[in-house]
Formats: structure tokens, sequence, C-alpha cells
């Protein structure tokens, strides 16, 4: 029986995942999906699925790359996404398909225990804070029963924990096959059963990570599978460039000094005036914070020439010359006893890493990159390509021709374009003679979702616009008893939209206020579904960029999306500018080639929160009446699912009203 025989007979109504999986319905876009990947996974080639909300991607895909019985590379966006998927998604398809697959799970080093830096930080335990010492106090206790070491077991311990760091390894600290733990290491484990399994799960960071540096296994795993998939695949370009650049970073740098002084302590006091070079590499590191601090710029900032755009150019010169000379006399010191132990060598390396990567900002950009100086909790120099295309062409597909084979690459997400084309995705991803299929949502959006503009709203460049939004989502959210999600494009619109709701809300315990930020993401949804249930209290939340998507909330607790303006990408970003600049130099209009697909594109994606089952109603609403009177509006309407459209603030109520009727289950 063939693939696609086989494929057909898993998803028919009557038998395979019907039998066996609950939640399972029939659904004729999934089904097509998966022939389309079937088709691809026997014959190879490169296919582009987007596939809408509801139509059921996942297993989609999955399927018949269980029952091919190749070797598959799964790619997701995010390590929760990964957790998911080998957690839960394929476990159940394997045990409904019966089919003998042996499965991993591998992300990169910084998501294991490291339990040479677990020792370390045990002896170093009386310098640490109270609340370092407790979560310290639960990592020791989990380490005596883990077997995977991945700290997504954790959960106990905050992902922002500042026993994090102290307990797993970088490239730059790990000691590799010089370390006393290295038959038992978690990495080392993970790595292995990935190399053994017929099925891998990673994550899009890892991947081009390690396509890098080749660090991970990621790549002497690849030439050996027969067929790739990358799920979520719209975040691939920027993943990717984040990856296959150069960059330098004070978080890089605080743990090289954190390091140092560890170890300074253990072997080296009598060698060298150890705390006087430590302090020195801090003031430096400190000193360069200080500069980009004072012009009190947060965000990407261009660099063109010389130095960043607005830093005085001698303070610059000045600082990155004080860190150069800081980072070579530390290589020196480090050089003269880098025999004492693998600890001392593995500093000495990384000092002259750090002076390498250092070095490369001290020359002109090269044609094709962009680079720009990050300043926010963290400083960064980053020099990036414009975009994957290259690379993938001649980096990662060129494994079919070293290998003389014809692998199967699978590239899907909800949103890969604002158009049926897709033609900036294939184009930003290198994906030449791609076939290309999109597989329309199954959800009824004119009767479940509408679409509200309203006319009244301020322009969004107007300071009043902000409190504007505010106050309509007061009002509709009284009516919904929270139940609302508020998209905002920019952090400072976020803070103040969050903050007008507060003080609205003051006197009132109806309506509680959650705030990206404030909590881990997956604290405030979990907190946002429960606002709905009986007895609790309603919720509306405030986010920005990372609840764009992401955020799945089926059901009656979320019936209302409120976005503040239409996400274009924001002006003076370097890396916009560099890609709109692109664009122009190939005689094509930046606004209308880059801009506006983007800005549909991103809007897609958060109204993608709205409407999640067959049962779920609600409304959307974008306060920007530019998407009602400007012409490239109607380009960026025609990207959303075909909503009912509210055209008066009388409809709206009627609306919303209507949705408080109990007429919706999340059954």
């Amino acid at each position: 029986m063939g693939l696609q025989e086989a494929v057909a007979r898993a998803f028919d109504p009557g038998a395979g995942l019907a039998q066996s999986v609950k939640e399972f319905s029939p659904r004729a876009g999934q089904t097509a999906m998966a022939q389309a990947v079937a088709a691809t996974l026997d014959s190879g080639g490169v296919l582009v699925v987007e596939a809408g909300t509801g139509v059921g991607k996942t297993f989609a895909y999955l399927v018949p790359a269980l029952l091919s019985g190749e070797r598959v590379l799964l790619s997701t966006a995010t390590k929760t996404l990964q957790d998911q998927l080998f957690g839960r998604d394929i476990p159940r398809l394997v045990a409904a398909l019966g089919v003998p697959v042996r499965t991993a799970l591998l992300k990169g080093r910084s998501s294991y225990l490291c339990l040479h830096r677990l020792s370390d930080a045990r002896q170093d335990a009386a310098t640490q804070s109270g609340a370092v010492l407790r979560d310290l106090a639960q990592v020791e206790a989990w380490s005596l029963t883990t077997r995977a070491g991945d700290l997504a077991e954790l959960i106990q311990i905050d992902e922002r924990s500042a026993v994090i760091p102290l307990v797993t390894s970088t490239r730059e600290n790990c000691l590799g096959a010089q370390c006393p733990q290295v038959q038992v290491c978690h990495v080392n484990l993970a790595r292995r059963e990935a190399m053994s399994a017929d099925v891998v799960v990673i994550n899009h960071h890892l991947f081009f990570a390690d396509l890098n540096i080749r660090e991970s296994g990621v790549a002497e795993l690849l030439p050996t599978v027969q067929a790739v998939v990358f799920d979520e695949a719209h975040q691939l370009n920027e993943i990717g460039v984040q990856f296959l650049g150069r960059q330098i970073t004070t978080y890089q740098l605080d743990g090289f000094c954190r390091d140092l002084t560890q170890q300074g302590q253990k072997l080296a006091l009598g060698v060298a005036d150890w705390r006087a070079l430590v302090a020195e590499l801090a003031s430096s590191v400190l000193s360069l914070r200080r500069l980009i601090g004072e012009g009190n710029q947060v965000g990407r900032i261009a660099w063109f020439s010389g130095e960043p755009v607005g830093v005085d150019a001698q303070g610059w010169q000045r600082a990155v010359a004080d860190l150069h000379a800081s980072l070579q006399q530390t290589d020196v010191v480090l050089r003269s006893i880098e025999d004492m132990s693998p600890e001392t060598q593995g500093l000495q390396e990384r000092a002259q890493r750090l002076t390498a990567e250092l070095d490369i900002f001290s020359h002109p950009v090269q044609p094709g990159f962009v680079r720009w100086l990050e300043a926010g909790t963290q400083i960064r120099l980053v020099q990036s390509p414009l975009h994957i295309a290259e690379t993938m062409q001649t980096r990662v597909f060129a494994t079919d021709a070293e290998t003389k084979s014809r692998k199967s690459w699978i590239f899907t997400s909800a949103t890969l374009g604002h158009d049926a084309t897709m033609a900036h995705f294939l184009e930003d991803c290198g994906l030449r003679d791609a076939k290309v299929l999109q597989v329309q949502s199954p959800f009824d959006y004119p009767s479940q979702a509408a679409i509200y503009v309203p006319s009244q709203m301020p322009n969004p460049g107007e300071s009043s616009h902000s409190a504007a939004v505010a106050a309509l989502v007061a009002d509709a959210s009284i009516v919904l008893g929270g139940r609302t999600l508020v998209l905002t494009t920019t952090l400072r619109a976020m803070r103040e939209i969050a903050a007008t709701l507060r003080h609205h809300f003051a006197q009132s315990s109806a309506i509680e206020v959650l705030v990206q930020g404030e909590s881990p993401k997956r604290e405030l949804t979990e907190r946002f579904v429960n606002g709905a249930t009986p007895g609790g209290h309603g919720c509306v939340l405030v986010g920005s960029a990372s609840f764009w998507e992401g955020v799945d909330v089926p059901g009656d607790a979320l019936q209302l999306v409120v976005v503040d303006k239409l996400p274009f990408s924001p002006p003076g970003d370097p890396v916009v500018e560099a890609r709109a600049q692109h664009f122009q130099r190939n005689g094509k209009n930046p606004f209308h080639h880059f801009h506006v697909p983007q800005a549909a594109i991103a809007l897609k994606q958060g109204a993608g929160r709205l409407i999640r089952r067959e049962t779920d109603r609600g409304i959307l609403v974008v306060c920007d009446v530019r998407l009602i009177r400007m012409g490239y509006g109607r380009r960026i309407l025609a990207a959303l699912p075909a909503m009912q459209v509210l055209a008066t603030q009388e409809e709206f109520v009627r609306a919303l009203r209507a949705l408080t009727k109990p007429s919706t289950t999340d059954q």
C-alpha cells in the first residue's frame, strides 16, 4: 500500500484517527493537505502550505511523516511548541496509527541542566541571594530524579529566575570533552538519542544556530534525514537572520565576568591581580551601557558608519577601545595559566572569541548585511543578512546534492502571505520551484466573526489615540465581562492603554487588567482564561509583539480582539529600512511591495487569535481609520477572513450584546 493510500485510510471518517483520537473530526482541508505532504514525501522537493486556523495542520503533516517510514526532522518556532509535539501530539498519533517510531527531542544546551555548573553553584551558594538559594534547592532536588535534564520539567521555577544561567551551560562556558561530568551530560544524552531516532523535534533557533556554528548536532543530523518539516514557518526568516549574522552582547560579557570571578576565586588569586582584572573588564562593559543609556534610546539603533546613529562618536570609540583592551589583557593573563585547568582554558578561548567578535564591528559592514545596535535590558551589537535565501540555497538545500538524494522539504503555517502567491515568503527563504498550496480555514467566518473599524477614532498619529482605544475597550469589556484581548503595535501604546484601563477600573473589582511583561506569558494566559469562569474576575489582557501570535484561547473566554493600529513596521528600524532599500534597488515601490504586505500578514496573525474553534464567536476591532479611508486598506482587509462588517457604533454595541447570550460553548 502506497503512502497516499495509507494516509487516506488514516483520515477516513469511519476508521483510523476517528476511532482512536477523541478530538478528531474529518476536515476536507486537512485531508487535502495531508495528501499533498504525502505526495511530496514520495517524490521529494519543496512544498509550501498555508493552512488557515482550524485546518489541523499538525496532524496533516505528522500522519504522513509517521507513516512514511523515513527519518524526519520536525522544526517548530518555540520550545513550547516542541514540548507539545513531542509530549502530546506525536505519542497520541503513534498509538493511534500503530507505527513503531523512535522519537527524540533536541533543544539548545541552555535548555538542559549542566551538572558541572550545578556543582559550582553549590560551592558559591554563600554569595547568592535568598531567592536564588531557594530556586537552587529545587534544582538540586529535581536533579536527582530527572533523566532528560530538560528545564521545561521545572515548572515551579520562573523561566526568568537568576538561577537558570548558574546551572546551565552555553557554547562559551561548556568544557566539552574535558568536563568531569561528560559521561552523564544531559546535552550529550539528548544528542545521542537524536542521532538514533526516526523522528527528531527541534526548533528554528537551534536549526539556524547550529547551521552557523555546527555546535549542537543538527548539522550532522541533517544529511541523515529524508524529510524536513518547518512548522510555524512564517518565523523562519526573522529567526534565521538573528543566528546567521554576528553579534556580541553585554549578556555574554556579564556571563564572562561572572565565570572569571568564580574561577579566579578557586584557581588564580595568587597568579594575577584577578580582582582588578575582572573589575576593569566589568567597568568597560558598564561604560558601554552608560554611553547608550545616556541617550535614552531603546530598541534597534541604525548603524551605518563608525558608530551607531545618535551615539557620541568619541565616546563610542573610547568605550569600544577600552572594552577591546580589557578583553585582550584578560586573554594575555589567561594564556599564562590556561594549563591550570579545563575551566581556565575555556575562559581563554572565550576571551579570544569575544575579542574577535568585537573586531568585526570595527570594520565596515559587509555587502548584503545590515548592522545595528539593540538597546534594552542588554546591549547587542548585531550584523545580519537581510534574509535567509542564500543560506537556504547554499547550505541547507545543498545537502541534497551532497548526499545525492532528493529530500522532502515541507514549510507550513497559518499565515505565510497576504495573498495566494506567498511571494515574499518564497523569496525571503530562497524557495525556488516550490509547490504552493493554500488551504482555507473550515470556520464559517461570516457567521462566527465580525470586524469593526470605529470611524470616530482619532488618527493613529494623534496623541489622544491611545486614550480613545482604552475608552472603547473599557466600555466593551464591561458589556462582555472582560473576555478582551488588546494587541498594540508598540510597548509605549501598551503601557498607556493599560494604565488608562487600570485607572478606569480602580474603583471596581469587575475587571482585572493583565499586562504583558508583568508575569510569564503562560501565566497571564491562564489567568485570562480563569477570569471568564463562573465566579472569576473578568479580564482584559493587554499585550504587544509576542501576543500577536501563539495565544490560543478557544470558547467564550475570548470574544473581543482590539488592535490599536495597523501593524506597519516601526519607522527608523534599520533592518526594515535595509529591506525597503533592497526593494527600491530592484525597481519596486517599498511601501506597496514590502510595508503593506508585511502589515497585512501581521494583522492576519493578530486576527487569528479570535476564532479558534467551530463554535467560537467574536468581534475584531481595528482602531485605525486608515483601514477604511486609504486605498491600501482594501488590500489589507482582503488578507483577512471574510467576516461580517459592522459599519456603525450602534451595530457594534448590538453585536457585543449578542455575544453575551449563552449560545456558544467550548464542546
